[in-house]
C-alpha cells in the first residue's frame, strides 16, 4: 500500500482512459461496418490510429516539455474525447480517419505521460512489480470497455457518449492529485541498425507483431460480424474480450518459461502456435459454433505475449543505457507496422474475403518462425546471467519512449562522444 498510495490516482486515471479507449476500439469497426465502410475503409481507420500514434511518440516529449505532465495529460484527455464525439456526429470515412488519427495521437502523449510518472515513483526493487500491475489493469479494463458494447445499439450515441464521459473523467484524478509531477520527459534518439544487430529476431518480432496485432485489432469486429454465425455487436464484445483476457494470462507462463531457456525458443514457439491458430480461424470459424470461445482464447493465448517477449530478448541483448533507446525503436517498429498490417489485411479480406485476416496474420506469424528459427541455428544464445527477467521487462514492452525524429547512426555516437571528450 506504501508503494501503491502515490500513484493510485495516476492508476485510477489509466483505468478510466483504457476502459473508455476499449470501448470505443470496439464500437467504431462495427459501427463503420453497419454504415457500410469497405473493409479496405475500416482498415485504413485503424491504420490511422496507428499513425497518430507514431507521431505522438516524435512530437509527444515537445508537449510535455513545453507545458507540464499534468496540462498534457488534462490536454490530450481534451482531445481524445472530442475525436470521439465527432466519430458519432459526421459519418464520413475521410472524417473518421482524421479522428482516429488524433486519438491516436493523443492516447501516445497520455501513455507517455503516465509511464514516465510511474517510472518516476518506483525503484529498482518494485520497477517490475509495478508495472505487472499496470499491465494487469490495462487488459483488464480494455476488455471491460469492450464489454460494454453490449450494452445499447451500436448506430445510437450513447456508447459514443459513453466512451467519450469514460475518456472526460480519466483527467479528474491527475488533474486533482497533490503529487508532485515527474521531471521533464527527454527524448532518446534512435540507432536502427545497432539495434538490429543486437537482437535480430527482437527488432523483427516487433514489426511482425505490429503487422498481426495492427490488423486484429482494427478488422477482427469485421471478421465476426461477417460470420454467418450471428450475433452482432454482442458477439464483437464477447470474441474481443475473450482475447484479451487470454493474452494477459498467457504473459506469465511464457514470461516464466523464456527467463529459463532460449528466449528465441519461446518466440518460436509463439509464432507457430499463433500461425496454426490463423489457418484454423480462417478455415472452422464458420463451421463451429463453439470457435467463438475457443479460437479467440487460443489467438490470445500465443500472439498477446510475443510483444513482450520481444521486448525482453531485445534487453537480454543491449546495455543497461540502451533500454530506453531500445523500447522506442520497438515501439516505432510496431507503429509502422501496424499501419502496414491493417491495410494489407484489409486488401486480403477483399480479395478471399473475411477468412482473408487470419490468413494474413498467419502468414507473417510464419516468416518470423522461420526468421526465427534460422537465427537459432545462426546464433548462440545469451547468456543466461545476463538476461533481464521477463517481469522487469513488461516495463520495456508496453513503455511509449518518447522519440527523437532525428535518428543518428553508430558513426554520428561516436562523433558526439569526441565532442563532449574536446
Amino acid at each position: 500500500m506504501q508503494t501503491f498510495a502515490p500513484i493510485a490516482a495516476l492508476l485510477f486515471s489509466a483505468a478510466l482512459l483504457l476502459t473508455g479507449s476499449g470501448l470505443q476500439g470496439a464500437l467504431l469497426p462495427v459501427r463503420a461496418y453497419v454504415e457500410s465502410f469497405t473493409t479496405l475503409e475500416v482498415g485504413i481507420l485503424g491504420a490511422n490510429y496507428f499513425l497518430g500514434f507514431a507521431a505522438g511518440c516524435l512530437i509527444g516529449s515537445h508537449i510535455v516539455r513545453r507545458v507540464g505532465h499534468i496540462r498534457a495529460f488534462t490536454a490530450m484527455v481534451s482531445l481524445a474525447s472530442a475525436s470521439v464525439l465527432a466519430h458519432a456526429i459526421v459519418l464520413e470515412p475521410v472524417v473518421w480517419w482524421v479522428c482516429r488519427a488524433m486519438t491516436g495521437l493523443s492516447f501516445a502523449v497520455l501513455f507517455m505521460v503516465i509511464e514516465s510518472w510511474l517510472n518516476e515513483r518506483s525503484t529498482n526493487e518494485n520497477r517490475g512489480r509495478m508495472f505487472s500491475i499496470y499491465t494487469i489493469i490495462n487488459f483488464s479494463v480494455v476488455a471491460v470497455g469492450q464489454m460494454m458494447l453490449t450494452l445499447a445499439d451500436p448506430t445510437a450515441f450513447t456508447l459514443f457518449a459513453g466512451a467519450a464521459i469514460l475518456i472526460s473523467l480519466a483527467a479528474l484524478p491527475v488533474a486533482l492529485t497533490r503529487a508532485e509531477a515527474p521531471a521533464p520527459v527527454e527524448a532518446v534518439r534512435i540507432r536502427v541498425l545497432h539495434l538490429y544487430r543486437r537482437s535480430p529476431v527482437g527488432f523483427a518480432g516487433a514489426g511482425v507483431v505490429g503487422l498481426a496485432n495492427g490488423a486484429f485489432w482494427s478488422l477482427a469486429p469485421v471478421f465476426v460480424l461477417a460470420s454467418p454465425l450471428g450475433g452482432g455487436a454482442n458477439m464483437v464484445a464477447v470474441f474481443m474480450s475473450l482475447a484479451v483476457i487470454s493474452g494477459a494470462i498467457a504473459q506469465w507462463p511464457f514470461g516464466h518459461v523464456s527467463d529459463r531457456m532460449d528466449r528465441r525458443i519461446v518466440i518460436l514457439v509463439s509464432c507457430i502456435g499463433s500461425a496454426a491458430v490463423g489457418i484454423a480461424m480462417a478455415l472452422f470459424f464458420d463451421r463451429w459454433a463453439a470457435g467463438l470461445w475457443v479460437f479467440p482464447c487460443l489467438f490470445g493465448w500465443f500472439v498477446f505475449p510475443l510483444y513482450a517477449l520481444c521486448a525482453a530478448l531485445m534487453n537480454d541483448w543491449v546495455e543497461t543505457g540502451e533500454f530506453v533507446e531500445a523500447a522506442g525503436v520497438l515501439l516505432l517498429l510496431f507503429a509502422v507496422g501496424s499501419v502496414i498490417g491493417s491495410v494489407a489485411a484489409a486488401a486480403a479480406m477483399q480479395l478471399v474475403g473475411p477468412s482473408g485476416l487470419f490468413l494474413f496474420t498467419a502468414a507473417v506469424h510464419g516468416i518470423l518462425a522461420l526468421f526465427t528459427l534460422t537465427r537459432i541455428q545462426l546464433r548462440a544464445p545469451a547468456p543466461a546471467a545476463d538476461q533481464e527477467p521477463f517481469a522487469e521487462s513488461i516495463q520495456a514492452a508496453y513503455t511509449v519512449a518518447p522519440i527523437d525524429p532525428h535518428p543518428i547512426g553508430d558513426e554520428g555516437v561516436q562523433a558526439a562522444r569526441a565532442a563532449e571528450g574536446q
